[in-house]
């Protein structure tokens, strides 16, 4: 499982125009599952904990949870790419729609019951993705 975190100051998910997720400042969160993956929770943990919010003298110190912020969550199949072998990617090592689509849905629940509010994007829905990235500021988490 990988997540690429945004901070943001805000962040939005359009679904045929129309915004279907939305949040002010907080994470934007592409989220890639993989083949075998199980443990939304400790990412989710991560995720809400992770401090990427400056604080009061600057320093990166503080979380979402932290700052009081939301979290915007996007499912992104292509984070799970494999390059090794030319350019075109393969996806072979994606958990097939039907399980993604469960931990997907895992990890909000799993972000919310942290106490982050959650907006998401329409699992396996071409989106387009708007958003202002505070710093910038872009971390990697696999799990």
């Amino acid at each position: 499982m990988r997540a690429v975190c945004q901070r943001v100051t805000e962040a939005r998910v359009r679904v045929d125009g129309a915004v279907v997720g939305e949040i002010g400042r907080g994470l934007c969160v592409l989220l890639g599952i993989a083949l075998g993956d199980v443990d939304v929770e400790r990412l989710a943990g991560k995720v809400a904990r992770l401090r990427v919010f400056p604080d009061d003298a600057g320093r990166f110190d503080r979380s979402v949870l932290d700052v009081g912020g939301a979290a915007l969550v996007i499912s992104q199949f292509t984070l799970i790419a494999d390059t090794a072998k030319g350019n075109r990617p393969s996806f072979v090592g994606a958990a097939p729609p039907e399980e993604a689509g469960l931990l997907y849905e895992q990890f909000c629940t799993a972000l919310e019951q942290l106490g982050v509010p959650v907006a998401r994007g329409v699992f396996g829905a071409s989106m387009a993705v708007e958003l202002v990235n505070d710093g910038p500021v872009t971390i990697v988490l696999d799990a």
